[in-house]
């Protein structure tokens, strides 16, 4: 059999696995899943599970199972779950089925009772506070529950009575027998079942007892078939009680193995379900899908192409050190797939009037849609001789080596001709009101004709006549820099992530279909939306931080 190349550990791993026989039995077939618990939406971090996981199902012509982790029914809803497959199509990727955790719950159940019937579970009285008080610490055993020794027969008694709902909750739990003194302490007696009486989104009220994920993450791995559990590296202790879980569990071999990878950190990114819905429930954002959350929904609500989040994951690549990633990368790939994609247009955020004073008439200019683009062409905008430039772009005191508009100073309007500022009328307080300028015909964009006049600059306009209010949405990040120790997050908040500021647009872009990305000129990228008029929701920034 020949083996696709490895290109990280992971793969190594598989190869070595296949080439030793160890999938003999099922045809070399590589089975993996990709696992979230639907207690809230996906976030970017996910997005890099995901690509590892699809990229071992495609390389080795696998299967893949989306399964929901859902064994925790005070936390879980069918909108998570909705927007967990929403989130995994959208990114373009393919699994091979549907599948939850409480599928399970009858067999998970059946392996839980078999552990007590092997002597390696027990039923605990003891509360969550004991349990945890007599768990010991790092450096001293725990002690034995004294209800470690109860008979097979006495246990299983108590368990299906728990089962039946005859205790309430926190009374009772199911503890596998392991090792009270094992230095990992995720091998000290842990929880298996506890019990809720609360009414499970899928089940209802059938079952009031559930399974903790330690037990149900496995088993529910080893019941699908899955080859390799790959998980991010907060799991590596974990992997003790993984395998102990699946290796009594008794279902049939190849059993599933568990490989750690580095999760993934970004500079000024909330990367927690848990506080991403607390800025949820506390208003802090719109929504999950709010353009400056880290959702997969929200970066597809700001206008993010998928696939430069999937290219952002293959350059960080799959390793097993933890590290930070720098958030001008994942800008840097956004900005290079919409450098290629979108479309450029025209918008003035900060309008100011400037009016071409020896021009008469109106003309149609020829537009390049995107020269990033061989053969995107070309469109038509209309010209009136009297525009909106932004009031960034002229200076009544320019500093030195200014490349904008000054009195008696030239710029090239894109697209169009080169101007000259002859003067400059002011309001009351002194704000310019209208800039008074000169045009040269024979400047015309794409003209053959040779001119000694030079301009500075080139700069963005928009025609008075023909120009459309719209609301320009900027954005930054949701965690400002600073971060000392004992910081609580709401103190990282930034209190300014959202700016709106209206000015002036092309109408070719209250024309076009809502979603559509655009390059505006020295503006940013921004994505079209129609929320009571036109609004231009930025993407991000023109300028690139990122050293490639």
């Amino acid at each position: 059999m020949k083996l696709p190349e490895a290109t990280n550990f992971i793969e190594q791993i598989i190869n070595e696995e296949l080439e030793a026989g160890k999938f003999e039995g099922t045809g070399n077939k590589i089975q993996v899943r990709f696992p979230p618990e639907p207690n809230g939406y996906l976030h970017i971090g996910h997005v890099k599970a995901m690509c590892i996981n699809f990229a071992v199902k495609d390389k080795y012509s696998g299967k893949l199972n989306l399964r929901m982790d859902d064994t925790n029914p005070a936390k879980e809803d069918y909108e998570y779950v909705n927007s967990i497959v929403e989130a995994v199509k959208w990114l373009g990727f393919e699994y091979d089925k549907l599948v939850f955790a409480s599928d399970y719950y009858d067999k998970l159940y059946e392996i839980a009772e078999k552990y007590i019937t092997d002597g390696n579970a027990y039923v605990c009285d003891l509360s969550a506070e004991e349990i945890t008080a007599t768990r010991g610490t790092l450096t001293e055993p725990g002690k034995n529950s004294p209800y470690r020794n109860r008979s097979v027969e006495e246990n299983l008694k108590l368990f299906r009575e728990m089962k039946a709902g005859k205790y309430p909750d926190g009374s009772k739990v199911l503890r596998a027998k392991i090792d009270m003194s094992s230095p990992n302490l995720n091998m000290r007696d842990p929880v298996i079942y506890r019990i809720a009486h609360v009414e499970h989104y899928r089940t209802g009220d059938k079952w009031c007892i559930y399974p903790m994920y330690d037990f149900a993450h496995p088993v529910s791995d080893a019941i699908e078939g899955i080859t390799h559990s790959l998980c991010s590296l907060e799991f590596e202790n974990h992997r003790p009680i993984y395998n102990w879980f699946v290796e009594r569990s008794g279902l049939p071999k190849p059993l599933p193995r568990q490989i750690e990878f580095a999760r993934l950190n970004i500079t000024n990114t909330l990367m927690s379900k848990r506080y991403l819905k607390k800025l949820v429930d506390e208003g802090f954002v719109r929504g999950w899908d709010d353009p400056r959350m880290p959702t997969i929904m929200g970066l597809k609500n700001r206008g993010v192409p998928p696939e430069a989040l999937k290219k952002f994951c293959a350059d960080v690549g799959v390793a097993k050190a933890y590290s930070v990633v720098d958030i001008a990368q994942l800008n840097s790939c956004i900005r290079d797939n919409l450098n290629e994609n979108a479309e450029r247009a025209m918008a003035v955020l900060n309008p100011v009037k400037l009016t071409i004073t020896n021009y008469s008439g109106e003309e149609k200019l020829e537009f390049e849609k995107n020269p990033a683009k061989e053969g995107s062409g070309i469109r038509l905008i209309d010209f009136t001789g009297s525009v909106y430039i932004d009031g960034d772009d002229f200076s009544l005191n320019p500093p030195p080596k200014y490349k904008r508009l000054q009195k008696g100073g030239y710029v090239r309007l894109k697209g169009a001709y080169i101007v000259r500022c002859d003067d400059v009328k002011l309001t009351s307080d002194g704000r310019v009101e209208e800039i008074l300028c000169t045009y040269f015909p024979e400047t015309r964009s794409g003209s053959d004709v040779k001119t000694d006049i030079k301009a500075k600059g080139v700069i963005q306009w928009v025609d008075c006549k023909y120009g459309v209010d719209a609301e320009f949405r900027q954005y930054e990040s949701l965690l400002k820099d600073e971060q000392y120790p004992d910081q609580d997050y709401a103190e990282r908040l930034n209190g300014n992530s959202e700016k709106i500021i209206h000015g002036k647009a092309e109408p070719y872009l209250s024309e076009c279909a809502d979603d559509t990305r655009y390059q505006l000129m020295r503006v940013g990228y921004y994505k079209k939306c129609t929320d009571g008029g036109l609004v231009l929701s930025e993407i991000v920034s023109l300028k690139d931080s990122f050293n490639k």
